[in-house]
């Protein structure tokens, strides 16, 4: 997806930047356009290596509210989950605040893996299985505040971060008006209502929060297996049960979901009534993130069509669900 918060630098601009960082040249480079807001390229080194530069965009230009600081984020996330055992990407190096491209970058160790998106490989399952497992040794990983630290949306309860996190998503409509299902107001409203529910978390815990297929490199050498999760650069520190809002987007998350096997293979986590209007909160953060974004990404209106119209119309299907749930 085309965005314009991807920036465009050329082959000398990337030629200077890995010599100034790593030490080495650049032989070749390939621009990876799977990503939604920063721009990523694999290059091949003058000494063998082959990376992957991460580039956000110039820290002037107009983003959503959360998404200040996203790498620096990134950076931390990799390091804990590594710790956690998660497979990920190696971190070679992080700039922040670099003085010639004025923006924070991150420089990883390429994969030789496939990303699940661009593959149906056999034993879908036992892949859904294993990344459940995955996810819940992410989720030991604890903070000691609910949200996001580095954008400045935290809380000391979850109910208050997320209150926080989406009542600045909604403020962000202001900036970039956004047709949704009901006004802002509204939405916030029917979010604060449904909230309560949130104070069975206790413990800020990491979540990836954009765990779809193409955030998930595949080792397909002999059985298909997972070789790393990568972008961690929306993460926050919440309730893990958000964790399944993106790997089920646009649909519902089922008892019989090999995810959630796997996920209870490392730790229990049980579907009651309260927990499934916990995930609606956050299956509407999500929607609402892919509405708003528009705003400052500005997407080629052809390719950005069909996912909006889905989105709205999921969006308005849960909070039909959260206005009429038992914890109103």
């Amino acid at each position: 997806m085309d965005s314009r918060t991807k920036r465009r630098l050329s082959g000398a601009e990337l030629d200077a930047l890995a010599r100034r960082v790593l030490g080495a040249g650049v032989v070749a480079s390939t621009e990876l356009t799977d990503g939604f807001a920063n721009a990523v390229w694999r290059l091949t080194l003058d000494d063998g290596r082959e990376v992957v530069l991460k580039l956000a965009p110039p820290h002037d230009l107009e983003q959503l509210s959360y998404e200040r600081f996203l790498l620096r984020t990134e950076a931390e996330a990799y390091g804990l989950a590594a710790a956690a055992g998660v497979p990920v990407p190696p971190l070679l190096g992080a700039v922040f605040d670099d003085p010639v491209l004025g923006g924070d970058l991150l420089l990883l160790g390429a994969l030789d893996g496939v990303s699940w998106n661009d593959v149906e490989p056999a034993g879908e399952d036992a892949l859904r299985r294993e990344l459940g497992r995955h996810l819940a040794r992410l989720h030991t990983v604890t903070g000691t505040v609910f949200g996001y630290p580095y954008a400045g949306i935290t809380g000391t309860t979850w109910r208050a971060a997320y209150l926080a996190m989406a009542g600045a998503l909604l403020a962000d409509v202001e900036r970039y008006p956004t047709p949704l299902p009901l006004p802002a107001e509204e939405i916030g409203a029917m979010l604060t209502a449904a909230a309560p529910v949130l104070d069975e978390v206790v413990t800020p815990r990491l979540v990836h929060f954009d765990v779809w297929r193409g955030n998930v490199f595949l080792d397909l050498t002999a059985t298909p297996r997972i070789q790393a999760i990568i972008d961690h650069e929306r993460a926050f520190w919440g309730d893990p049960l958000a964790e399944f809002a993106t790997p089920t987007i646009f649909g519902e998350l089922r008892e019989d979901d090999p995810l959630l096997a796997g996920y209870r293979e490392v730790t229990p986590l049980e579907l009651t009534p309260a927990a499934r209007v916990r995930l609606d909160l956050y299956r509407a953060y999500l929607y609402l993130i892919m509405l708003v974004e528009n705003g400052p990404r500005q997407y080629p209106e052809q390719e950005y069509a069909r996912v909006r119209d889905l989105t709205n119309a999921s969006l308005a299907q849960v909070l039909d669900r959260l206005a009429r749930c038992p914890a109103r």
